[in-house]
């Protein structure tokens, strides 16, 4: 039985503690008429059980005052679900604020109530707990019911003509308004002709409710704020081209023909020209240069500002939607006692035991994803060990090739821990039991992105500030295992190999992950329209219009909250280490102008319809973004003061340089910088010099690093440099985080006109109550 002939219409009882109401189905489609759809597989009519349960389900609906319709293809069931006018009323009741005795506000009818908000409240009431114990979830993992959704509305059939023939002179219904905007989203948002259109906000807030309208005015404003630190970025980016060949660091080493650098590792047997690094020196110089601390102070001041205006943004959205006094906490109360009138508050409770056990597990995670970066360190030496045995590289090749693959082996694991992160996040918020979903969603966001953010950023870590300083020197090097020795920096320096890891990683997501991104759901959906075979399904509008519904792909309640988590990731990609990759915000502004659209087409054309969930931030998410700002600097610091060449090059010029005296016009002051920053190591100190080609006539050659050519002991300039290294750093980070906090102050986080509307609202209602009290006198 297909359509209205194989459909079964079951209302409820009277008597019911909501009485039902009758549907009104002259002004749209039947299909419009839901605001949830249940399905079910045939096979589930055959099963005794299931069907039982499925009833007893269906039944426990009726008695909240729910209407459902049954309507069946040759495969599927499909459940109308469609709640009465009383739930409304008692929604409008409960959230009423009270004005007084002598002022009765009547609720709101269901003509009145948007589709945002009925479908939010009917989600609330079919996923809670039954009677029978279960809920929605475990039903639909026994195989009682297939999948749930609300549906998308589409325009072309009864609420198309309805809007083009019956529209004139009478009042929409809300499903027709809510057809016409989502086919308002499909023309101004969901298409690639409108990347740099402004948004529709408040049409995606009517359609997809405040929780994702606040995601992409957020996302909008952070790709707006991209562009000036993309801008600085670049043109410390392109400085360096300027200095390409005027750069008196990079004339030595390209000039250096007579300087043999010692060998690099076991892959490396022989002495090599330091001329030979003459291009990458000059690229080195591109990212590391004078431009790299005011970039870095740029980017902290960048981040204060952009989340202190994002603030301000925040409120007048908030007040333009009448959000500003709504309560989440209220809100849950009040769908709880609709979904059962005898619920019973449950109150807040602290456990330190659970608090030290979640806190235990979470350390011993973090130290997995810290185990994680040392097994990154382990592929890249025994792949150096590797590809110079097999030779699928130049001797000189190695190194880049090192470098390149564990970057992707790197984003690989990345993947894998990503799936491990959640589950081992879900658990802990289980065994900690928070009150409520709101709740329960703030505690697995900071869980979450702690395991991602030492997923993603450890090997950054270890290659910024561990790798090549604990390697020893040559004739004496640190060996993994007493077999394979450590990896040494790239020739140009450990900026360069930063920057190499941080390009290919954001190239990756930045690329890769935006493909996939589109690429999987799209040809999800084209698979599951093959399977199905639509065009011969039904010729019914309303089947065929719950069918297109089933055969988008599912959403989750991950849905929207994997998509700020790969937000956040980049945020911190484009801050943490932006001194080493000043090209960051650059990448990261392409990739946002795509996500916007990506995200529509998905959300609008590709996925079924999100619940709509109420809200007038973006709650734990904006901790984080505080959180990474100050992370930010401290990294940025570091960076600068421990991996660039900054410290050496500017204690050199000022202190052992040939302008110490003061500045002498003829002469750069950076002359005789590298001479003075490679240590010496004679080769008769070699354990084994035989090996080495072309030791016979090599009777010292240089290393990085700063040493005494004696004993090999760290010199006293090492010490000199590791002292103002240190001050630096602290003088950076106070300075940068001093530079926050004033522009935090500097700059209100709500707009004074908010304010004054906020508080003049407060003031007519107070006058007003004042007015209809009896009791109020005239002065």
């Amino acid at each position: 039985m297909q359509g209205e002939e194989g459909g079964q219409i079951l209302a409820g009882p009277e008597g019911d503690s909501f009485p039902l109401m009758e549907i009104n189905t002259g002004e749209t489609e039947a299909s419009e008429q839901w605001d949830y759809v249940l399905v079910a597989d045939h096979r589930t009519q055959r099963n005794t059980r299931q069907a039982h349960q499925q009833q007893q389900f269906l039944e426990e609906l009726k008695r909240k005052g729910f209407h459902y319709k049954m309507i069946e293809d040759h495969k599927k069931v499909f459940f109308g679900i469609r709640a009465d006018s009383r739930i409304f009323d008692l929604y409008c009741t409960l959230l009423m604020e009270p004005e007084g005795p002598a002022t009765r506000v009547q609720p709101a009818r269901p003509s009145s109530v948007p589709a945002t908000t009925r479908i939010r409240i009917v989600n609330f009431v079919l996923n809670s707990k039954a009677a029978a114990g279960g809920t929605l979830e475990d039903l639909v993992k026994s195989g009682v019911f297939e999948a749930r959704f609300a549906l998308h509305k589409v325009r072309g059939g009864p609420a198309g003509r309805g809007l083009e023939g019956g529209a004139r002179g009478r009042k929409l219904s809300p499903s027709v308004i809510c057809a016409q905007g989502e086919e308002d989203l499909k023309k101004r948002w969901a298409r690639w002709r409108n990347m740099f259109h402004p948004q529709p906000i408040d049409d995606i807030r009517d359609y997809f409710g405040e929780k994702v309208a606040l995601y992409f005015a957020w996302l909008g404003w952070y790709t707006y704020m991209l562009v000036p630190a993309a801008l600085v970025g670049l043109i410390i980016f392109l400085s360096g081209f300027s200095l390409f060949n005027a750069s008196q660091i990079s004339k030595e080493i390209c000039e250096a023909h007579d300087i043999l650098l010692c060998p690099r590792g076991d892959h490396s047997r022989r002495y090599q020209q330091l001329s030979d690094t003459c291009t990458f020196a000059k690229l080195t110089h591109l990212f590391d240069n004078e431009g790299t601390v005011l970039f870095a102070i740029f980017m902290a001041l960048w981040a204060t500002v952009f989340l202190e205006i994002w603030k301000r943004q925040r409120a007048r959205v908030v007040l333009h939607w009448d959000l500003y006094g709504w309560d989440e906490d209220q809100e849950e109360m009040a769908l709880e006692l609709i979904n059962c009138p005898a619920y019973e508050l449950r109150p807040q409770q602290h456990s330190y035991l659970r608090s030290t056990v979640i806190l235990m597990l979470s350390l011993l995670m973090i130290c997995l994803m810290i185990g994680m970066a040392h097994l990154l360190v382990v592929y890249r030496v025994l792949a150096a060990a590797l590809f110079n045995s097999t030779l699928l590289f130049q001797e000189e090749q190695v190194t880049t090739a090192v470098v390149v693959t564990g970057a992707l082996v790197h984003y690989v694991a990345i993947l894998i821990m990503t799936k491990i992160n959640k589950y081992v996040a879900l658990k802990l918020c289980d065994f900690e039991k928070p009150r409520t979903f709101s709740e329960r969603e703030s505690k697995f966001t900071i869980k979450f992105f702690t395991l991602q953010f030492f997923a993603h950023f450890s090997s950054l870590v270890y290659i910024a500030f561990i790798l090549g300083r604990i390697n020893g020197h040559p004739g004496k090097s640190v060996r993994l295992a007493g077999l394979w020795k450590l990896e040494e920096c790239h020739l140009s320096g450990c900026m360069m190999d930063l920057f190499l890891q941080m390009a290919i990683i954001m190239g990756l997501k930045q690329t890769l992950s935006n493909c996939m991104e589109y690429l999987g759901p799209w040809l999800a959906h084209k698979y599951r329209l093959m399977r199905f075979k639509l065009s011969r399904a039904s010729g019914d509008p309303e089947l065929r219009h719950l069918q297109r519904n089933y055969l988008l792909n599912p959403v989750n309640t991950f849905s929207l909250f994997d998509e700020f988590m790969e937000m956040m990731i980049q945020y911190g990609f484009t801050t943490i280490f932006v001194a080493a990759f000043p090209l960051a915000p650059l990448l990261a502004l392409f990739s946002n102008l795509a996500e916007i659209r990506l995200d529509a087409i998905k959300m609008v054309r590709l996925q079924r319809r999100l619940v709509p969930r109420k809200a007038k931030d973006i709650g734990t998410w904006l901790q984080v973004l505080e959180t990474i700002g100050v992370l930010a600097v401290i990294a940025n610091g570091m960076v600068i003061a421990f991996t660039s060449e900054f410290i050496p090059r500017v204690v050199y010029k000022y202190h052992y340089g040939p302008c110490r005296q003061g500045a002498q016009p003829a002469v750069d002051c950076l002359t005789g910088y590298i001479n003075h920053s490679l240590s010496v190591f004679y080769t008769k100190d070699f354990q084994d010099p035989i090996q080495i080609e072309g030791s016979e006539n090599v009777t010292k050659c240089r290393y990085r690093d700063y040493r005494n050519a004696q004993d090999y002991n760290l010199s006293e300039q090492f010490w000199v440099l590791l002292a103002i290294r240190l001050v630096f750093l602290i003088l950076f980070e106070h300075v940068a985080l001093c530079i926050k906090l004033i522009a935090a102050w500097f700059v209100p986080d709500i707009p004074q006109s908010v304010e004054n509307k906020v508080l003049e609202e407060k003031y007519q209602t107070l006058r007003e109550k004042m007015c209809s009290s009896p009791k109020s006198t005239e002065v």
